[in-house]
């Protein structure tokens, strides 16, 4: 090549290069850069700067010019997505350099729900967005770049597949499976479209379509096959087919040797038949391997700090679970895992650090909320002195009394029958079966079945961080809490008629709750529930329906009872207020002792008659006012009144 040719040869690179980059000499952003800030404005004057995006988690940038099919069709089917999906809250703003003019009949002719912002040529130039549009830059937590798209026709189906990984990465599945639809409807040969669109389905529950999914992708052969493979061994362990899992995963390592979610599906298998170490082992495969989707790749890494967390390693297992965000900045799990383990350290603010960190990630995550207002609480209770010198006391005088075996003080009244205040505590719930993705499901259920039955009124339920305060302090590990007569002393020592314990069983395809209430006066069991839960973690309504359970249990078993204060004609006073669980509507029986009958010598006692009915109309701490909803005879002091069972929640 002579001089001359070379000359034209570097002008042409030179010329290229400047082409596609970001214009005006700016470089071309990568993921993992920090986003430019800037500030403009729409149509009508309004100011948006990318700073107020910055608690947001996921903003898109769309660059476009209005005269440009390739800008308007993908700026369109954004607009559709967004209308559609409104639950993902997607942030999406358009950018533009074309005139004013043309951008306000286009705005509204196209009924766009976000704003379009017009730029005069330095944002674009920031964002390498003035010479190739469309141009789609995704911003992720921290308003950092995940990607940047130039470009329309292929590039179009890059823009929705990607996105369709983001929103996955973001537990939106039902976006991700539309943006896969229209990517795939592009181009049917789509294997990464049609790789989203199966675990979207996956992780929505829907398994035959999953299995759908994958089944035409493992017919390909070559990667897309290995793909395709490496899905179904994820739908068999789901379906509990561990070994027709197990096969799927092997194909795919002799296939595709440098495929690494195959190794986590063997390792979750290999944890829940008990072969821990061998789990391990496949978790680090996973972690040493780099060809994997960007929303499964944390996952290894994940499992692995759970098995070191779980071994007291919290070092190694926050190195892996930093890893595991690193990849996958929506990666929630690792950050409230990471959070947990700090927890166990009893290092409660940077456990709440990284709950609160996790909820900035994902707003609607409820086992983010709880263990953060949780490790709030004890937060509080550690920066206050006097607070946390009166706890102290009471886990060393609760231990004592544990310890010396000695009941709870209690006042010896001749009145055996007014109720006491109903007293639930949860104790140890055990963790079974397969290696769950989460720590902390177990304080996550019981905090909040906790918040529902004491905002009931109707129980107290004791406070968790009493119970895990006094389970240190006494050194009591599972192994001990197992002996049925250990949960009972306890129980007994936190004034507790009930105590709620059980175990979480992480099967294949879901999370089984069981459940049991047992009488710490009688040792008798009077609710006995197996409850499965969702396996997305979005357990509100199964917790409701536990919550009902026990309700009915409590006032089917322990139904209230006292006496007339004091009657009036319509209106009587109790002795039975808020503290023994009284609430507004709540019934009573107005009941007489029948007439012993003696028969061969024996005397013989019925039960008591009801003879009027009352309503509850005012509840205070220690009594409340009924009205007579219906009578034989009018009631009067001392007489007994009880809970009429059928008055059920």
């Amino acid at each position: 090549m002579n001089t001359n040719t070379r000359l034209l040869a570097a002008t042409f690179v030179l010329i290229i290069g400047i082409a596609l980059g970001a214009g005006n000499g700016h470089a071309q952003l990568a993921t993992g850069d920090p986003a430019p800030p800037f500030s403009l404005t729409d149509a009508g004057g309004k100011v948006y700067d990318l700073a107020t995006t910055k608690d947001r988690p996921l903003i898109i940038l769309f660059y476009f010019d209005v005269d440009s099919r390739p800008s308007q069709e993908g700026l369109l089917s954004l607009n559709q997505f967004a209308s559609q999906h409104k639950e993902a809250d997607l942030t999406v703003w358009a950018i533009t350099l074309s005139p004013k003019e043309k951008i306000i009949q286009f705005a509204a002719q196209s009924k766009l729900t976000f704003p379009v912002l017009l730029d005069t040529g330095k944002v674009s130039d920031l964002y390498g967005a003035r010479v190739v549009l469309p141009t789609v830059c995704v911003i992720g937590p921290d308003l950092k770049v995940l990607d940047n798209i130039q470009g329309g026709g292929k590039t179009g189906e890059l823009m929705l597949t990607r996105l369709a990984e983001r929103e996955l990465q973001r537990r939106q599945t039902a976006l991700a499976r539309a943006l896969s639809d229209a990517a795939i409807k592009k181009n049917p040969d789509d294997v990464k479209a049609r790789t989203v669109k199966g675990y979207a389905a996956l992780r929505a529950g829907n398994v035959k379509e999953a299995e759908e999914t994958f089944t035409k992708l493992a017919h390909q052969g070559g990667k897309s096959g290995a793909v395709g493979k490496e899905g179904l061994a994820a739908v068999y362990a789901k379906k509990g087919q561990q070994q027709e899992a197990l096969q799927f995963a092997q194909e795919v390592e002799r296939a595709a040797p440098d495929r690494s979610y195959a190794h986590v599906i063997k390792g979750d298998i290999l944890y829940a038949q008990g072969k821990k170490q061998e789990a391990e082992g496949e978790y680090q495969k996973a972690t040493q391997k780099g060809d994997t989707e960007v929303y499964l790749k944390p996952v290894g890494y994940n499992q692995l700090g759970r098995m070191y967390a779980n071994a007291g390693k919290y070092d190694k297992a926050r190195g892996l679970f930093d890893q595991a965000v690193a990849i996958d900045p929506y990666y929630v799990e690792g950050t409230t895992n990471k959070g947990r383990t700090f927890e166990k350290e009893g290092n409660w603010e940077k456990a709440l650090e990284s709950y609160r960190q996790a909820m900035t990630r994902d707003k609607a995550d409820t086992f983010a909320a709880v263990l953060a207002k949780n490790a709030q609480e004890m937060v509080t209770i550690q920066r206050d002195a006097e607070q946390k010198k009166r706890m102290d006391q009471l886990i060393k005088d609760l231990a004592e009394r544990f310890r010396s075996q000695k009941k709870v003080p209690e006042t010896k009244a001749e009145d055996t029958w007014t109720s006491r205040p109903m007293i639930l505590s949860f104790v140890d719930f055990q963790e079974k079966g397969g290696l769950s993705e989460r720590d902390g499901f177990i304080t996550v259920l019981t905090t909040q079945l906790a918040d529902q039955l004491n905002a009931s009124g109707r129980l107290q339920v004791v406070e968790r961080v009493l119970v895990e305060r006094l389970l240190e302090e006494l050194n009591l590990g599972s192994s001990e809490l197992a002996d049925p007569e250990t949960a009972l002393k306890l129980g007994k020592v936190l004034a507790a008629k009930l105590i709620g314990t059980g175990a979480l069983f992480y099967l294949p395809d879901s999370t089984l709750l069981s459940l049991r209430l047992i009488d710490t006066e009688t040792s008798t069991i009077p609710l006995v529930r197996n409850k499965p839960l969702a396996s997305s973690g979005a357990v509100e309504k199964d917790l409701f329906e536990i919550d009902r359970d026990i309700l009915k249990t409590v006032i089917a078993k322990y139904p209230l009872r006292g006496f007339v204060v004091k009657a009036a004609a319509d209106q009587v006073m109790i002795n039975l207020g808020a503290k023994q669980g009284v609430v507004m509507g709540t019934k009573f029986e107005a009941l007489e002792e029948q007439q012993p009958v003696t028969y061969k010598g024996k005397v013989l006692q019925g039960e008591p008659r009801a003879f009027a009915e009352l309503e509850v109309v005012k509840v205070e701490p220690d009594f409340s006012y009924a009205k007579v909803v219906k009578q034989e005879r009018g009631p009067k002091t001392d007489d007994k009144v009880q809970e009429k069972t059928e008055a059920q929640p």
